[in-house]
């Protein structure tokens, strides 16, 4: 089976040793992504726009490797206070909610910087 991997471009990727995305045979896995562009965080104290954004960021890696939302099969969602789950569930379906992927929330303790409140991996089977 051929692997492709995609990366960000980011320096932590050689650093830690991950890729953006990898796609092998029919399956993509993308790592988990959050709502920072050329450094910054887009969306501060914003869970909606965060997760809007880092769907968006997810929609154009699955693009580049020949797939799109609608083949993503399952989401995973972590987010630094639950209580913003509406907000952040609001923004899902605004690219899930006629595809329907299996889908996980859960709470953590923080993610790699205070102001990142959500942080989401997929999952697409390309046929």
């Amino acid at each position: 089976m051929k692997r492709i991997n995609i990366g960000s471009g980011s320096i932590w990727e050689d650093k830690v040793g991950y890729s953006r995305a990898v796609k092998t045979g029919n399956i993509i896995e993308i790592a988990g992504t959050t709502a920072v562009e050329n450094g910054e965080i887009v969306g501060i104290k914003d869970p909606y726009i965060q997760t809007k954004f880092i769907l968006e960021k997810i929609s154009a890696v699955l693009k580049k490797l020949g797939s799109g939302m609608e083949d993503v099969t399952r989401t995973r969602i972590y987010v630094t206070d639950i209580d913003n789950w509406e907000q952040i569930g609001c923004a899902h379906a605004e690219f899930f909610k006629d595809i329907k992927p299996v889908a996980t929330m859960v709470e953590v303790s923080s993610l790699i910087d205070k102001d990142l409140l959500v942080e989401i991996e997929v999952t697409a089977y390309v046929i």
